[in-house]
């Protein structure tokens, strides 16, 4: 997998890869929302225990496909209010490697599917030849 933060020419970043290139076969993550294992809403008014509970559902997930987090190459984020974005790039610096982000697409949405949630994250990442 190789990132490529900030190609001569292109705009500052912050905490995304203008691309990403990577082969073998890909691992595509449903949106993940604020729901603990047992389907309750976490964080109803806590905007970063939300985004921690996504990022958890992100992991879950992944592991349970044969990959992790680390192997993510693109991010799909949606936000309710952006005043949660510096909250959002600070928990997912905690879970991903900010040397070797991913790409990233953010989206401010007026809502989602649950009035009370207020991220959303889906994901490709690439399957690690060894799984």
């Amino acid at each position: 997998m190789q990132h490529v933060v900030r190609p001569h020419g292109s705009p500052p970043v912050n905490g995304y890869s203008h691309a990403v290139v990577f082969t073998g076969p890909m691992v595509a993550v449903s949106a993940q929302v604020p729901v603990d294992a047992e389907g309750r809403t976490v964080g109803e008014s806590d905007p970063a225990a939300q985004i921690r509970q996504v990022f958890t559902n992100l992991a879950t997930a992944l592991q349970a496909a044969g990959t992790q987090l680390q192997d993510v190459v693109k991010l799909t984020v949606y936000l309710t209010d952006l005043a949660d974005l510096d909250d959002f790039r600070r928990i997912r610096d905690e879970h991903l490697d900010p040397a070797r982000p991913p790409a990233c697409s953010l989206v401010q949405v007026a809502g989602l599917v649950h009035p009370c949630f207020r991220i959303e994250i889906d994901a490709l990442a690439v399957l690690p030849a060894s799984a």
